[in-house]
């Protein structure tokens, strides 16, 4: 059995590490909050360009957009947008799962598979892991921009216009509420059925588009596409700050719960000690 001074090391370390734990869950309730009103602000531009899309994808346009077109899937694109710093339960474990799972299937039916990441855990994990990365965007921040996405989202589009790739999927942690964070890998190029089948049920349109059909749709489309990848890293964010916040609640908890376990355990060496001297004594 340890004497009292180790256990009363113990107790004193572990009530510094409870104090850690402590702080960095009251910093991640600060930060949860300014990304959530980011995320927040951001859901309605990003639903409202879906509606935008969803409504020309019904006309029946002189030009057909290209990322539109749906082709032979030989090759896959995945966009793995996960955090730049840990602490933070399995939220990005859960994601990386369901990727690897998911590019598993995909390769045992003869695809090939490649990979744009957004944060430093997928980096450090896909270094393992191995695989084909295209492009990789880390250390965002708290406050990420979208010109620091545009790198990596112009070489995916580039590639897929080029017929480098044939599909993107995007893999990111939803928000759904601070307890909740949902893994999600949704279909990003081209425009996924889901997505079109509002536009299949309803009355079929056509449009006099000014400039040309091309330069207006392409450019639109980009725009969707880039505004559904930085909002997956908003929402993110949030999920990180929330699951960090989580994370660091428990922490703080059972380091409550430990220290109460050695302070039992001290007063019960502490006690034996005593009556072990009075024996001497008599």
């Amino acid at each position: 059995m340890a004497n009292s001074k180790e256990i009363k090391v113990q107790i004193a370390s572990i009530g510094n590490t409870q104090k850690i734990t402590s702080a960095m869950e009251k910093v991640a309730v600060s930060k949860m909050k300014k990304t959530q009103e980011k995320m927040l602000k951001g859901r309605p531009y990003r639903d409202r360009m879906l509606s935008v899309i969803s409504h020309l994808a019904k006309g029946q346009p002189e030009y057909k957009p290209k990322y539109m077109e749906e082709r032979e899937t030989k090759k896959i694109a995945i966009i793995v947008v996960s955090s730049d710093k840990g602490l933070c339960g399995g939220l990005n474990a859960n994601l990386l799962r369901d990727v690897t799972r998911f590019a598993s299937e995909q390769a045992s039916s003869g695809k090939e598979i490649s990979y744009s990441l957004i944060g430093t855990k997928a980096q450090s994990f896909f270094r393992s892991f191995g695989g084909n990365v295209i492009s990789v965007t880390e250390k965002l921040g708290d406050d990420p921009s979208i010109e620091q996405l545009v790198g990596s989202m112009k070489i995916l589009l580039d590639a897929f216009s080029e017929g480098e790739i044939d599909k993107v999927y995007l893999a990111s942690n939803t928000f759904v509420n601070t307890m909740t964070q949902q893994p999600t890998l949704q279909q990003l190029i081209p425009l996924s059925h889901e997505e079109n089948k509002e536009s299949q049920t309803s009355t079929q349109w056509d449009y006099i588009y000014e400039p040309e059909a091309k330069v207006l749709l392409d450019g639109l489309l980009t725009r969707y596409i880039e505004s559904l990848i930085f909002q997956a890293v908003l929402e993110n964010n949030a999920c990180e700050q929330a699951a960090k916040m989580i994370a660091m609640k428990n922490a703080t908890e059972n380091a409550g719960d430990l220290i109460k376990e050695l302070e039992l355990l001290y007063n019960n060496v502490r006690q034996a000690a005593i009556t072990q001297e009075l024996s001497e004594i008599v």
